[in-house]
């Protein structure tokens, strides 16, 4: 067994292209770190994101000089796992501008993609430069796991996150119950929350064990790749990650219960020294328990055969291909990642007047009553808007009065996103103060006022202790009525993105109706007719 080839000879060999790939692939992993950067720096589930550019670095070295010198044999499959993960890099890549049209860059399904993206090219890359011919770096579980610890430094996506986050709070919180009982503690739960006799206790997000899940699973696999030699040491590794990190943390629950059951104050200092303890500790732990498992291998290399430096004038056809799609399917990416960020860049035009919302309001008929104008200054940084009115209309018999609401949100071009906006309908802001949606309402209804049919809104009935609340609600873009598309969809999202995500020029406007009576009661009233003459010119 020969020792592996030196960077500069591996290096040396690469023909033209491959090194053009090389330095399109460092350019890629740089602007990923850059836009990781605010989550590392405020996400405290990601702070080992901190250490993966050095961790990547250290595991191809790793690969190089310590693991099995596998090198590949130039083939049709090869070639074709090159074109394959090419591929998916590319579709990934696509789906995170796409979404970055939908909702913005800084999202977490959109780092998520980006950083499966680059893992995938980064795959591509492994596949061909570890050929027989290349032999830059071994096709050997370091260099693998170098390439997948990326997805695992990028949040995850936000739906997969709440399924995990809420099912681990349900399981810290019953088994924390369970405990409590067994050692004679008076207690309650409800969900989340444990009620002990002079205090509740809840297991929110942050004590799921989410964060020391992610950055134990992290831990093994690097540890697996650059501490343990033998296959069956790293899945053993491997597999105790998760249940050590989800014991760790039931442990540190259980105990900021118990002190909190003895009157001890647990929020700041006992809550943030649990937490970095139970981190330490785990990692302490697994690292011990990789090194007691390590076999001290000697590198191995798998030949000592050596190719010339011209050696690409000479290689077979499927190398060919492969060098050909790797280089070329970097330099698409390269072209989307322009086309996207170039077409995603907040549009001019925020400093055009907007419209006189109040002005829209319509005063109150003989025999109503109007409520003063709310603004709402507390909501505009999570609307993305300072534009913003509402206004409520009393009215009708004594018997049965009526309750007329009219809500008004603009945006200036390019200031949020189509799916920003429909992200704060009735749907996701009205459950949150009491209002239960009744799902057997029409989502759709066909209406009409002051004469005229109007577009077509979306439909909503709420109800908060048996008092209902009808809601017409209607979404324009650059003047003109646009359909509702769930924001909490992917799928939605991407239609969103193809159909407005680029076309950052039109202003945006939500209008609200919202009452206590169905339309058939109120269409006639004068109010409504007025409103929506004043609203006609500006697209409904």
């Amino acid at each position: 067994m020969s020792a592996p080839d030196s960077l500069r000879e591996a290096l040396g060999r690469l023909s033209g292209p491959a090194k053009a790939s090389l330095a399109a692939l460092g350019g890629f992993a740089a602007l990923l770190c850059w836009q990781l950067l605010p989550q590392w720096r405020h996400n405290a589930d990601l702070a080992h994101g901190w250490f993966m550019p050095a961790i990547f670095l250290i595991l191809l070295h790793e690969s190089r000089t310590a693991g099995p010198q596998r090198f590949l044999r130039s083939g049709f499959v090869g070639a074709a796992a090159v074109a394959l993960l090419a591929a998916a890099g590319l579709a990934a890549l696509a789906a995170a501008g796409l979404y970055a049209a939908a909702i913005e860059w800084s999202n977490a399904l959109v780092k998520s993609l980006l950083a499966v993206s680059l893992s995938c090219l980064l795959g591509a890359a492994l596949v061909h430069l570890s050929n027989e011919r290349t032999r830059l770096v071994p096709c050997n579980w370091s260099a693998w796991v170098a390439i997948g610890l990326w997805p695992l430094s990028a949040p995850l996506p936000p739906g997969l996150y709440s399924r995990i986050t809420l099912g681990l709070q349900l399981w810290v919180s019953s088994s924390v119950m369970d405990v409590l009982q067994l050692l004679g503690v008076a207690a309650h739960r409800q969900g989340n929350v444990i009620e002990l006799a002079t205090v509740s206790v809840g297991i929110e997000e942050a004590c799921s064990g989410v964060r020391s899940l992610v950055s134990c699973v992290f831990v093994a696999l690097f540890l697996s790749a650059a501490a343990v030699r033998a296959t069956w040491a790293r899945a053993v590794v491997i597999s105790v990650a998760a249940p050590l990190a989800l014991a760790m943390n039931f442990i540190r629950s259980l105990t900021l219960t118990l002190l909190a059951n003895r009157g001890v104050d647990i929020a700041g200092f006992w809550h943030d020294a649990t937490g970095y303890a139970v981190l330490l500790i785990t990692a302490a732990m697994l690292s011990g328990f990789a090194f007691a498992l390590d076999e001290n291998r000697e590198p191995q290399s798998s030949s000592d055969f050596r190719f010339p430096i011209s050696a690409f004038r000479f290689a077979s056809p499927a190398f060919r291909f492969s060098s050909v799609v790797l280089a070329g399917s970097l330099g698409l990416a390269a072209l989307l990642v322009v086309f996207f960020v170039s077409n995603t860049r907040a549009a001019a035009g925020l400093n055009a007047p907007a419209p006189d919302l109040i002005a829209l309001l319509p005063a109150a008929p003989p025999g109503w009553t109007a409520a003063a104008v709310e603004e709402f200054p507390e909501f505009r940084g999570l609307l993305h808007t300072d534009v913003l009115v509402q206004q409520a209309y009393r009215g009708g018999p004594a018997d049965r009065p009526v309750q007329i609401t009219f809500y008004l949100a603009y945006w200036h071009p390019g200031q949020a996103s189509v799916s920003e906006v429909d992200d704060h309908t009735p749907d996701a802001c009205w459950p949150g103060s009491g209002w239960i949606p009744q799902p057997a309402f029409p989502a759709s209804q066909r209406l009409s006022a002051g004469g005229r049919t109007l577009a077509g809104p979306e439909s909503r009935l709420f109800a908060n202790q048996g008092v209902p609340r009808y809601v017409w609600f209607w979404h324009l873009y650059d003047g003109r009525p646009i359909p509702f598309k769930n924001p909490y969809s992917a799928r939605a999202l991407l239609q969103i993105a193809w159909h407005y995500g680029f076309r950052q020029k039109g202003s945006q406007m939500f209008v609200s109706v919202s009452s206590n009576q169905p339309w058939e009661a109120i269409s006639g009233e004068p109010l409504l007719a007025e409103f929506f003459a004043r609203m006609r010119p500006l697209g409904l």
